[in-house]
């Protein structure tokens, strides 16, 4: 969906939403994706998240971007199409705009109304680039509208969004970007690198409760979305480090039991079920290359902090790769 932020934006699920939703309550194992983490509210309590000092992610990469950035710059080139991938509040290409001075900038997030808020704040920062805001869940299927620049499409995807995807299904996301670059197009993309779990752990459940909030707001966009009813306040929230599958967990687990119901059907909950509702996998450098040649790019720079916490990648597509 285009964004024009002159027409109200509807938050209501479409059918094929509402059918995901169902299929993932009604699971032996339940689950709801992630992507429903972030409505309006939802948006916002992530911002929060990204302030907190357990949460290293979102600072070590914005250290990374001001220290590396004119080198981001010079090997990505000036004046692309910056696609920037679940933008939310559109800061972090904007802290680049000075450097990557793209032609055409198109944010896409699946929480329309936050990034309306956004463009029309960012429009009047940068009122000499063009910018498309595109309404969308890019995690299933993707394709760019004809309104957005064939020419050196840029796809900016940072925060190791990477991670919530399982690995086959990061490829194939990431063979879907590659089909939507052309052969003059590249990625630029944050991941979080493997390290310990205690600091996995606090960064997943931090002591102030932002990001147990955060969890717990899915079951409010879910009872908006499908006319649910579950009360949030039978649910805590469980964040922590699974080493043995490389990947933090969040869950919300059941304080008692209780019967949930919705438009298309409903379950009970049992004292102790959980929904599985975000996972983040880590990665080690030489895998997150690894993947990113298997789904048609090459690796041409990565930047780390000092501690290798988190790494950015630039990768150009393979020429021909992507028919």
């Amino acid at each position: 969906m285009h964004i024009s932020c002159t027409e109200e934006v509807s938050l209501a699920a479409n059918a094929h939403e509402a059918d995901e939703l169902h299929a993932g309550l009604v699971a032996e194992q339940t689950w709801i994706s992630p992507k429903f983490l972030y409505d309006a509210l939802g948006s916002k309590l992530f911002e929060a998240i990204c302030e907190l000092p357990e949460y290293y992610p979102t600072r070590t990469e914005a250290a990374i971007f001001a220290r590396h950035g004119a080198e981001m710059a010079r090997v990505a080139g000036l004046g692309s199409t910056l696609v920037d991938l679940g933008a939310g509040n559109c800061a972090k290409a904007a802290s680049l705009f000075p450097l990557l001075q793209p032609a055409q900038y198109v944010p896409i997030d699946i929480s329309s109304e936050f990034l309306c808020d956004a463009l029309v704040r960012l429009r009047q920062r940068f009122p000499h680039i063009a910018m498309e805001g595109l309404g969308m869940d890019f995690s299933q299927r993707f394709e760019l509208p004809p309104q957005v620049r064939e020419e050196r499409r840029l796809f900016f995807y940072p925060g190791s969004s990477i991670g919530n995807f399982t690995p086959e299904e990061a490829q194939g996301f990431l063979r879907r970007l590659r089909a939507q670059c052309g052969d003059d197009g590249g990625v630029l993309i944050g991941v979080d690198l493997a390290k310990d779990k205690a600091t996995l752990d606090a960064a997943y459940d931090d002591a102030l409760g932002v990001t147990a909030a955060f969890n717990l707001n899915v079951l409010r966009h879910v009872n908006h979305l499908i006319g649910a009813d579950f009360d949030i306040r039978a649910w805590r929230h469980h964040g922590f480090y699974n080493a043995a599958r490389g990947r933090v967990e969040m869950h919300l687990e059941a304080l008692r039991r209780q019967e949930v119901r919705w438009n298309r059907g409903g379950r009970v909950f049992e004292a102790g079920d959980c929904i599985h509702t975000e996972n983040s996998y880590k990665y080690q450098q030489a895998d997150a290359i690894a993947l990113l040649e298997r789904s048609g790019f090459e690796a041409t720079r990565v930047w780390t902090d000092p501690q290798r916490w988190f790494a950015v990648i630039h990768a150009q597509a393979i020429a021909g790769a992507g028919k």
